[in-house]
């Protein structure tokens, strides 16, 4: 037979066989159709010229999977009230993408436009300033004067001044200079600058902040001029702080000009910071020369010794400055709680600083409380203030209430807080089980999204409505084009429901407070039919310390729709409870979070509402590490499991992570903090050993796949290949999927689809 002849052969790719591969090409069609929905990232309003009419703008992003990569455009829109009472949104007919923009920056007046893009490689940094109508300046600052500007949303921190003509912004510090060698040996008088004669060492190694910043040394202050180009490096930051959130002080007529900023120490070492609010840190005050003339180079020099002012010693974490609008105080937010105890995240407090009016500073400023540390509310009552992100403009008019987004148990709602009074109101609607983001003001009123687990977000226009005795607020639905899907994914969505169930804790016995005894939550999404219920997906988070929201995820939304019920497990530990269910946690995890998520488990067997032969279990990091305990200590429980990046082993995982004081604090509680030590004892490693999943790998049965991302600084890659490998040894059905350019999120957009796309194909192959 003439082979050349033959036709070509269709070969199946790794680990799917032709019943997979029809399951994998049915579910990816639909997976595709939940990818492709967008997302707002940013908003900003602008009033116009009749101050009755006002422009908004809204920064979206959407999965580009061929490209691997986020489409990020600009849709525009115009606001206008109208006699009803309602409120009328005019969208620009396309949206504009924006391409390689790595930030956008009003400036405070609304006439300019700030545009950052960062460089690729060893290119400049390129900033632009727009005007309403055309590009009016653009600066090329090269890797000499500094790296990429940080657009983390932590260090992160761009500031205008009040004249529009100067800006503060955090940059990464210029590379040092490496030693040279030539053909002769060492080159004396290094430089920078690359020479084809010669080649570049390494040079000292030098410490990071870990996940999400390899590659990052040290952010840095800059200003720079806008009318003359220049860029200035801010003098007298002491070597050691890494600093972020940087804002003008307001200025006063006659005295010095201050920038305020956050100030991270790396004394004794950098550890990771993603996630971790635990990392003491601290608002500073420098002093800053005009920058607006050549004299201001001498001023500069004048400078180099300054001592920085520290406004918050007495506390141990403060971030998120806010300046009001008549600049008589500064309001921050303080993770006080997390450092204190070494838990990675806790409940958040509110403080206020009467900023001096004569501009002169000292580090003994009063600190005053606006919101403190909530430990156990009442029913009905805010359990706490967990914040992850501010608006940068938060102030309604009033000039003393802000508006931010915080958690409340399973939700995300919008609150009001007059920092003067203390006074806080909850004003998205309390009957709502939705989950409430809010993305700006316009004037006094808010702009918002809400969703749900079934429900797409949807914009929403918040009126603040005064009567004669009192205030409320009405939401008002906007008709808006951006987050359209297909008439597909909007029926699979409407045949489902949810509902946020509260699950007793069990044996309250052993509860040393009044917090942890308080029933904890769960999300639970299933079909609207009546007949016999779908397979369950047990979906944990991970941390421990942080919170599965009542939010449409667009991944869960898929998985639901594919016929599966979710259970989503808000265990005890969980932020959005207060203080003391939160702090129940650590020193018993691998104990008091799998016997909640075993609890949860079987509320909902015992009211019909989950097949007991039909439960799965999916969950990342923290949430890897309960999946890989329950699949151990409930081994008949599970009929299969997925893990993203989870952490199996604390023994190993305490000596290669960004974060080994993690290791000590969840497992020994706040004693761990004091014990932490970079060389564990024999004894340490024991008892990391004994609360880890792979304590109890011998019982395990349940088939697991692991997916796992190649470059995960926080749980390193060897952590959950030596448990896949233990299992495959003890002939458990297990798969791995290696990402091998993926972080600890695995959130790279052809990642994540394939992740998400492989655990539907997984679970329905053993819930048929």
């Amino acid at each position: 037979m003439d082979s050349t002849k033959a036709g070509p052969v269709n070969e199946l790719p790794v680990g799917l066989d032709e019943a997979s591969e029809e399951e994998y090409a049915s579910q990816s069609k639909l997976l595709q159709e939940f990818t492709s929905i967008s997302s707002i990232d940013k908003a900003w309003t602008f009033k116009s010229d009749n101050g009755i009419v006002s422009q908004a703008m809204f920064s979206i992003s959407q999965p580009n999977l061929l490209a691997n990569k986020k489409r990020k455009y600009m849709l525009s829109t115009s606001i206008s009230k109208e006699s009803n009472n309602n409120v009328n949104f005019q969208w620009a007919p396309f949206p504009v993408e924006m391409t390689g923009v790595s930030l956008i920056v009003p400036s405070p007046s609304g006439s300019k436009l700030l545009l950052i893009r960062n460089p690729e490689n060893e290119s400049p940094s390129q900033f632009e300033i727009w005007s309403p109508s055309q590009l009016e300046k653009e600066f090329q600052i090269p890797q000499s004067v500094h790296g990429s500007v940080y657009a983390d949303g932590w260090f992160e921190g761009i500031s205008w001044n009040s004249d529009e003509s100067l800006i503060a912004y955090v940059a990464e510090e210029p590379s040092p200079c490496k030693p040279s060698f030539d053909y002769q040996g060492y080159k004396k008088g290094a430089t920078k600058d690359k020479e084809c004669s010669s080649w570049k060492g390494q040079g000292d190694w030098e410490e990071e902040w870990g996940e999400c910043y390899a590659g990052k040394r040290q952010p840095a202050l800059f200003v720079i001029n806008l009318n003359s180009g220049k860029v200035h490096a801010v003098k007298g930051i002491v070597e050691s702080l890494s600093v972020g959130q940087v804002v003008w002080a307001p200025p006063v007529e006659g005295t010095d000009q201050y920038l305020v900023f956050v100030g991270w120490s790396a004394d004794p070492r950098k550890l990771g910071i993603k996630y971790c609010y635990n990392r003491p840190c601290a608002l500073y005050a420098v002093k800053v020369p005009p920058y607006k003339s050549e004299a201001a180079e001498s001023d500069l020099k004048s400078m180099e010794e300054l001592t920085l002012v520290n406004l918050t010693q007495s506390i141990s974490s403060a971030f998120f400055p806010r300046f009001s609008p008549d600049g008589k105080f500064l309001v921050f937010l303080s993770a006080k709680a997390s450092v204190d105890s070494g838990a990675h995240s806790a409940t958040d407090s509110l403080y206020r600083i009467d900023w001096p009016t004569d501009g002169k500073l000292c580090s003994s400023t009063k600190i005053m409380d606006v919101i403190p540390i909530v430990n156990c509310a009442e029913d009905g009552h805010l359990p706490g203030l967990y914040c992850s992100s501010r608006l940068s403009k938060p102030w309604l008019s009033d000039g003393c209430t802000m508006i931010l987004s915080s958690y409340w148990h399973s939700c995300q709602v919008t609150l009001s807080v007059n920092v003067l009074s203390g006074k806080v109101l909850r004003i998205s609607p309390a009957d709502s089980d939705f989950s409430w983001d809010v993305l700006t003001l316009d004037g006094d009123n808010v702009i918002a999204v809400c969703s749900s687990p079934i429900d797409v977000p949807q914009i929403k226009y918040g009126c603040l409505e005064k009567a004669s005795n009192s205030t409320g607020w009405r939401w008002l639905n906007v008709s808006s084009p951006i987050f359209r899907c297909s008439e597909k994914v909007m029926s699979l969505l409407s045949s489902h429901q949810f509902s946020i169930m509260q699950i007793p804790v069990q044996d309250v016995s052993d509860c040393l407070t009044k917090g942890a005894a308080k029933p904890f939550e769960a999300i639970f999404v299933s079909s609207k039919k009546n007949d016999a219920p779908d397979p369950l997906i047990v979906v944990l988070h991970g941390g421990p310390h942080s919170v599965s929201l009542s939010s449409f995820s667009k991944s869960l939304a898929f998985l639901s729709s594919i016929g599966y019920s979710l259970l989503i497990v808000n265990y005890r530990g969980s932020l959005g409870f207060g203080e003391e269910a939160l702090q129940s946690l650590p020193g018993k995890v691998g104990s008091q979070d799998v016997n909640d998520v075993l609890t949860a488990i079987d509320h909902v067997i015992e009211k019909g509402l989950a097949n007991p032969s039909k439960i799965t279990v999916l969950g990342g990091s923290h949430g890897g590490f309960l999946t890989t305990h329950l699949i151990g200590q409930a081994p008949d429980k599970f009929v299969a499991a997925a893990a993203r990046n989870p952490a199996c082993n604390l023994s190993s995982m305490v000596g290669i992570t960004d974060i080994p004081d993690w290791c000590y604090v969840e497992a020994y509680g706040s004693h761990g903090k004091s014990i932490f030590t970079e060389a564990p004892t024999a004894e340490h490693l024991t008892h990391f050993y004994n609360k880890s999943p792979i304590s109890h790998i011998s019982k395990v049965k349940a088939p697991t796949m692991f997916l796992l991302g190649a470059q995960d600084l926080r749980v390193p890659v060897s952590n959950g290949l030596q448990y896949a490998r233990a299992l495959k040894e003890r002939g458990v059905e297990t798969k791995v999927i290696l990402f091998p350019h993926d972080i600890h999120g695995i959130e790279r957009p052809q990642s994540d689809f394939e992740s998400f796309l492989n655990i539907g194909v997984w679970f329905k192959k053993y819930c048929k």
